[in-house]
């Protein structure tokens, strides 16, 4: 009964992580700013550390099962 909540925000935090990940790599490969108004290094390091943070803490969700 209790890995129903583990699966479940073990997936959100992946994908969340992933997507931002993604979403994050397109836009720098392009060129285009990542967060409008803020310097792109600083924008572009943020959004990577939070999509890492974001995939480590799915990975951790999943091995608690």
């Amino acid at each position: 009964m209790e890995s129903g909540p583990a699966i479940f925000a073990g997936a959100v935090f992946t994908l969340f992580g992933a997507a931002l990940l993604m979403w994050t790599g397109v836009r720098v490969r392009h060129r285009a700013p990542v967060a409008q108004g803020v310097s792109p290094v600083a924008s572009v390091a943020l959004t990577t550390t939070v999509g890492v943070a974001a995939l480590a803490l799915g990975v951790w969700c999943f091995s608690r099962l």
